[in-house]
């Protein structure tokens, strides 16, 4: 598979085949991963990956929490700007309802809706789950690094045949995550991933996102 097959073919997938993945894959995809893009070579990702009885051990916690918590312990940051203005407040809607209609849940379905969005603390059923890191004290330039190292580990992971959903949802469990990986205070938790065999019969994973055009975003000179 070429950088272009993966680019296009990755995608969010929200519903995974409980097939494990191998020790090996997981640790081949992160050891190219590790040479992605980083200011001055400070490389400041922290991963944390949980499979099999780790996994089922930190997925109970969650499952007890939520009843009671259903929002999570709230986020150190903010996911999305306060008041998002157009077109991303556009985009992200329409986002959400092309979602929701892969599943047949309409907007006045809020309880459906919910239990959609409350699957993002399983995983998606997903045999894997990455955790990603960075200092607290770094800034904006670095957080960008460790985004460029999540986009790396979500495309060699589609040379492995394999699919990921990342979830910035669980950052509104950064307390409970944290203590589980016992995790030093020093660290945040940025997101989660999901990382397994896409189901490819579940309708949800027919969702492909709008892009917009060329034109939209991108100025060229001198051509």
């Amino acid at each position: 598979m070429n950088v272009v097959e993966a680019i296009e073919t990755r995608m969010s997938c929200r519903a995974f085949r409980n097939t494990p993945v191998p020790e090996a894959t997981v640790n081949a995809i992160l050891e190219t991963a590790r040479r992605s893009p980083s200011g001055g070579n400070l490389q400041p990702w922290h991963v944390h990956v949980l499979t099999d009885a780790p996994l089922a051990d930190f997925l109970a916690i969650i499952r007890s929490k939520l009843p009671d918590s259903p929002r999570g312990e709230g986020s150190e940051y903010d996911i999305y700007p306060p008041n998002l203005w157009e077109p991303y407040r556009s985009r992200r809607f329409k986002c959400g309802e092309d979602l929701y209609a892969t599943i047949n849940v309409t907007r006045e379905d809020r309880f459906a809706r919910l239990l959609q969005f409350a699957r993002n603390y399983e995983f998606f059923g997903a045999p894997v789950g990455l955790f990603f890191y960075i200092d607290r004290r770094m800034g904006p330039p670095q957080w960008s690094d460790l985004g460029m190292f999540m986009q790396s580990v979500m495309l060699l992971a589609r040379e492995y045949g394999l699919d990921t959903c990342p979830q910035e949802a669980w950052s509104v469990w950064y307390r409970t995550v944290s203590e589980f990986l016992q995790v030093p205070p020093e660290l945040m938790l940025f997101s989660g991933m999901a990382l397994g065999f896409r189901d490819e019969d579940a309708p949800i994973n027919r969702l492909r996102t709008d892009r917009a055009d060329l034109v939209e975003f991108a100025t060229l000179r001198g051509f």
